[in-house]
């Protein structure tokens, strides 16, 4: 067969590069993937996880996830959607067969890797189909997850020691009775996994007193309020974002940033009398919060070395456990920490974050420099890789690969005005529209803080890095 890109995984930055492509060109085009259906790690995810982030900026630039409506209950009470992972498996599969395959310009092949040099193989029946790629392989792998039903723990586990995925927990009433059911929780990890446990549990009747927490490094997390998506909420989403680059230009350190940014409502930190030494880009709600401050049996004493009975081996110590906890395995890295690499080599389209955390974005975008772009060089000056967080400094390089990559952007014409149409890319829709003249004064007050920060922010961030 033929076609004209080969896309290497049918996840989420896999759909949204093939999306753009079917706008903006009239390529051919093959996803390979090894799962069943297309949504890459949402396939394999617990059950109760859902987005950090509202479902209107997630998913493919051409079909909305959702139907932006407000939550009127629960943590996320009043603020945008967020769709639950059964929710993102079911939306794309649809995009799949409602739009990609009905075009008659897609090709998907499921349970199949690509084993390079044109050929895929079919995991179920072994048998290879050749493929001439007439344009560029395109491989959407890059920011795949870990999965923690998938994850090996890497420490050991004595024999009569109950240790779970996530994936588990919604199926505890399968024990044979209620005094089998386990009373007693250790969660193992600090990131938004072990979060979303914490919460799960907590929300379905588990005692705060009745679980353990293992943190070896505590996290900052974003307040979602200050990443919804309506104009009503201008003045904590734009507003937010000019108080933060106002935070990069003044602060002298880079904990001196998120203090500011904690001031003003935007960091929030579990516990109030840590300060956390992580930012991987985790989103709560504060009500979501609050619920994880219930919980005070928390251990900080490094990672985990070995399960035990009765005890747990720490870096730095040992400590007890009821001889019937179940411990929730939670130590699966949401982001395999790799180094970048160009996104265009040639024959060869290597997907990564161009704005973080903005992952489908940057694939959508990257697709569209692909077709409208020029060479390799101008391209990959469009599209330089963001490198994620290691430690806080990490969040001020971060930052000022964004900045870059936006303002090269702003001086295209066809990518500027194709980025204020897409619906992945909320914060530009509500700037263009109050960047009308008859916009409020407060907000136009707003836009203008916003543009006198950028340059300070910039000039400053190469200090913070340090």
């Amino acid at each position: 067969m033929e076609t004209d890109y080969l896309i290497i995984g049918s996840g989420a930055v896999g759909m949204a590069f093939a999306d753009t492509l079917l706008d903006e060109s009239d390529a051919h085009i093959t996803l390979v993937d090894r799962r069943a259906a297309p949504g890459g790690h949402w396939n394999d995810a617990y059950a109760f996880v859902g987005l950090h982030q509202p479902s209107a900026y997630y998913g493919v630039n051409s079909t909305e996830l959702g139907s932006r409506r407000k939550d009127d209950h629960g943590p996320n009470a009043g603020m945008y959607e967020l769709a639950s992972g059964p929710e993102v498996s079911a939306y794309f599969d649809q995009v799949m067969r409602r739009r990609f395959l009905p075009s008659g310009r897609v090709s998907f092949h499921p349970m199949s890797e690509y084993l390079g040099d044109g050929r895929i193989v079919n995991l179920l029946s072994g048998a290879q189909t050749e493929v001439t790629v007439r344009r560029k392989t395109v491989d959407a792998t890059f920011m795949s997850p870990a999965i923690p039903a998938t994850h090996r723990p890497n420490f050991s586990i004595a024999d009569g020691v109950r240790l779970v995925p996530p994936n588990a927990l919604p199926q505890l009433w399968r024990q044979r009775s209620a005094t089998s059911t386990p009373q007693q929780f250790c969660i193992l990890g600090a990131g938004k996994t072990a979060m979303d446990a914490a919460v799960w549990l907590l929300r379905n009747g588990a005692r705060p007193e009745a679980i353990q927490w293992v943190v070896p490094r505590d996290a900052w997390v974003q307040n979602r309020l200050h990443t919804q998506p309506g104009l009503e909420f201008f003045g904590d989403s734009i507003g937010g974002e000019a108080d933060k680059l106002a935070a990069f230009a003044e602060a002298t350190t880079i904990d001196e940033v998120f203090l500011r940014l904690e001031a003003q409502g935007q960091m929030l930190r579990i516990d109030p009398t840590q300060m956390p030494t992580m930012f991987h880009y985790a989103t709560l709600s504060t009500g979501e919060v609050e619920l994880l401050r219930s919980i005070t049996r928390v251990i900080r004493q490094g990672r985990v070395l070995a399960l035990e009975r009765e005890a747990m081996v720490l870096e730095r110590g040992r400590v007890a456990v009821a001889p019937d906890t179940l411990f929730v395995d939670c130590t699966a890295s949401a982001i395999q920490q790799r180094p970048n690499e160009p996104v265009f080599q040639g024959e060869r389209i290597v997907v990564q974050l161009l704005r973080a955390p903005l992952v489908v974005l940057s694939a959508a975008l990257t697709a569209h420099v692909e077709v409208h772009g020029a060479d390799d060089a101008s391209k990959n000056l469009m599209c330089t890789p963001v490198p994620f967080p290691k430690n806080l400094a990490g969040y001020a390089r971060a930052m000022q690969v964004s900045m870059m990559n936006q303002y090269h952007w702003s001086q295209d014409k066809a990518l500027r005005q194709w980025m204020r149409a897409s619906r992945l890319d909320a914060f530009a829709a509500m700037v263009a529209e109050v960047a009308r003249a008859d916009a409020e004064a407060d907000k136009q007050a707003t836009l203008a803080r916003l543009r006198n920060s950028i340059m300070p922010a910039m000039g400053n961030m190469p200090r913070l890095m340090n």
